[in-house]
């Protein structure tokens, strides 16, 4: 569906169930940015339920890698909050049970490295906005665009 996705050679997935640890099972880096796309696993069905990324874009147009915690991509994952204040490692379980979601299903891409230099919040848009063209909303879990593009 995100065709602008293939040519980002660094990438890969991982699957989440409440029972797991998320630290234990994200693959992402820990020293890179990029993108993610996150599905839910129910009842025989697969639904594209957020868009999101890691990165912040600095005022000299360089994007800043997280530091603390984990680092990186990994750290945005697994520490970023969502469904409130809380990290994801905590309140994914809780809303996949409420939601009586079996597994996610987390894609993620490099899109600034070494040789890939695009702001991920910048393809993070560009990603929400094809979604939303297509399906005339966003992902359940997104609530709005990316700020500071």
């Amino acid at each position: 569906m995100f065709d602008e996705l293939n040519k980002y050679k660094i990438n890969d997935h991982f699957f989440f169930t409440v029972t797991d640890a998320l630290k234990d099972v994200c693959n992402a880096p820990t020293d890179k940015n990029g993108v993610y796309i996150i599905y839910s696993l129910k009842n025989g069905k697969i639904d594209l339920v957020y868009i999101g990324s890691s990165g912040k874009k600095l005022a000299d147009g360089t994007i800043k890698t997280r530091k603390a915690g984990l680092g990186g991509m990994k750290d945005r994952l697994v520490n970023g909050h969502q469904f409130g204040k809380i990290s994801r490692k905590k309140s994914w379980p809780i809303q996949m049970l409420i939601e009586n979601i079996e597994a996610l299903d987390i894609y993620w891409w490099v899109t600034y490295d070494e040789k890939s230099k695009d702001c991920p919040i910048k393809i993070e848009d560009v990603i929400l906005r094809k979604y939303l063209k297509i399906y005339g909303q966003l992902p359940k879990w997104n609530k709005k665009y990316p700020i500071n593009i």
